[in-house]
């Protein structure tokens, strides 16, 4: 994880919904904070979503930008084909170039000026009026466009139809857009999650500005000098030392940290940020703005990007959203096809010994999110291990002869498309590890100081650690370290073509190693 940015002043499982309202109220009463503090502040959400929640729902944003090319498409062939007197294949080029170059243009407008980015400053009409002006610059476009190939004799009539049927296409789609997104922010779904470190005049300043902007989310106050801090800051708790984000019950619902100390203490900034680094979430240290228009600025920062972007270069999202598309689509296809195998997998495994066909086990998903993974039982059911408090080891008396099988072959993690489905794995990415898991006595995640960087990405089904051989148990700290360092590299190298890659040999690699213990 990059150092700490600097905010310049200019600058066993229940079903989803029941799992989802628990954790909801757990993270509510906030086991975590000490007694006699007070528990709730003015930022806590009535429906709480976690980062890889809200994060799915700041990438429809390619949604809604796909379904606009796909209506936009759909006109311009309607369009073509009323110019060519009703047969669009027998078009001809100069039919069809003046109404794909006003399409392409009002594509690539609605893009570059940022009309996807839903900027909460602008209303539902402020947004519309933008949109009309660009399908008039499209429409533009073509009626140029048509003089220039056709001359007086361009079919002015046929283009102002398409212009018309257009603009009442876009408007209509983007105006369900809009009330989309003004739903979702009304909930909280694209308000960015905070957690403030330091109880001191920098945190009061920046919690009394939030709240009049009320576009940023203030989870709680974290503070070494507990003795010495007060119960809130500005109405907002103080949960505890600083080390207690590490494993506290908001950690999976926070997007960024800030260090709301004095920058000049430049002995603690290095001690907290050291220590806060093995999280997988973005740290910023907050310096404090002179003036309301410097606070503005630095709040305005903490509380941007409330819909993806799509302009520039490819960026973390898109490849979040690409990756997210290939997991849909491979996963879908991957289900319907091994149903089969599936079913007779279940069965051979209720026959071969007593108890469930499944086992489910809580691991650490994104952010350090809790997620319940699904694969088939392949140990006896009263010896089940929840924990992996004890890894598995060659001849292990507690695997059925059918879970032998299913571990060598990695059979019994076919379920865990059904989490790929649900959005909590991907097919690629780090394995998930069952909380607490131990290497010998200790901890695992005790043992490698990046442990948790893992998190930075959904958990996966296979990875790239897998296909370079560290799969299965680690019963030393040298296993642990090399498997987060193999992860790491696969986070920072992650691409739609690498993940292809593994997939394509992750079958070979697995069938080819009959030495790991699995």
């Amino acid at each position: 994880m990059s150092p700490a940015d600097t905010l310049l002043p200019a600058a066993d499982a229940p079903s989803a919904r029941t799992r989802q309202a628990r954790d909801s109220a757990a993270v509510a009463r906030d086991s975590h904070a000490a007694p006699g503090r007070a528990r709730r502040g003015p930022f806590r959400p009535d429906i709480w979503l976690n980062t890889r929640q809200r994060n799915a729902t700041r990438l429809r944003v390619f949604y809604f930008r796909g379904l606009d090319i796909a209506g936009l498409i759909a006109a311009t062939a309607v369009g073509v084909a009323q110019v060519s007197g009703g047969a669009f294949l027998s078009a001809r080029l100069t039919d069809a170039i003046p109404l794909i170059l006003g399409g392409l243009a009002v594509l690539g407008l609605l893009r570059s000026l940022g009309l996807y980015r839903f900027d909460k400053s602008h209303g539902l009409l402020s947004h519309l009026a933008s949109v009309a002006a660009v399908v008039a610059c499209g429409v533009a476009a073509t009626f140029a466009t048509g003089l220039i190939l056709h001359g007086e004799a361009a079919p002015w009539a046929e283009y102002g139809r398409w212009s018309l049927g257009l603009l009442c296409l876009m408007l209509a789609l983007h105006a369900v857009w809009s009330l989309l997104v003004g739903d979702w922010r009304r909930k909280g779904a694209l308000t960015p999650n905070i957690a403030v470190v330091g109880a001191t005049r920098h945190a009061e300043r920046l919690i009394r500005e939030a709240l009049q902007r009320r576009d940023l989310n203030v989870l709680g106050v974290f503070d070494d000098r507990l003795a010495r801090s007060p119960d809130a800051v500005e109405g907002v708790p103080v949960l505890g030392e600083a080390n207690a984000l590490l494993n506290h019950r908001l950690t999976p619902y926070i997007d960024q940290i800030v260090l709301a100390i004095d920058p000049k203490a430049e002995a603690r900034v290095r001690d907290l940020t050291a220590r806060l680094n093995a999280l997988p979430i973005r740290l910023t240290l907050l310096i404090d703005p002179k003036t309301a228009e410097q606070r503005n600025a630095a709040l305005e920062k903490l509380a941007q990007s409330p819909m993806a972007p799509l302009e520039g270069p490819v960026d973390p999202e898109r490849r979040a959203f690409n990756k997210r598309l290939q997991d849909m689509v491979l996963a879908s296809v991957g289900l319907i096809l091994l149903s089969p195998l599936l079913l007779l997998i279940g069965l051979l495994v209720r026959l071969d010994s007593p108890g469930p066909a499944m086992f489910r086990q809580r691991r650490h998903g994104f952010n350090q999110e809790e997620i319940v993974v699904w694969k088939f039982r392949t140990m006896r059911h009263a010896d089940a291990d929840a924990t992996a408090s004890r890894q598995v080891t060659a001849d292990d008396d507690r695997i059925t002869r059918i879970g032998r099988f299913l571990r060598a072959t990695s059979l019994d993690e076919l379920p865990q498309l059904l989490n790929v489905l649900r959005g909590e794995m991907s097919l690629v990415g780090p394995r998930p590890h069952a909380i607490g898991m131990k290497t010998g006595e200790i901890e695992s995640a005790r043992l490698v100081a990046d442990y948790a960087h893992r998190h930075r990405i959904k958990p996966g089904m296979t990875g790239w650690a897998a296909v370079k051989g560290s799969r299965g148990p680690m019963h030393t700290a040298p296993d642990v370290r090399r498997r987060v360092q193999l992860d790491i590299d696969y986070i920072e190298h992650q691409s739609f073509w690498l993940d292809l890659w593994i997939i394509a040999v992750t079958i070979p690699v697995l069938l080819g190693d009959r030495m790991s213990v699995r």
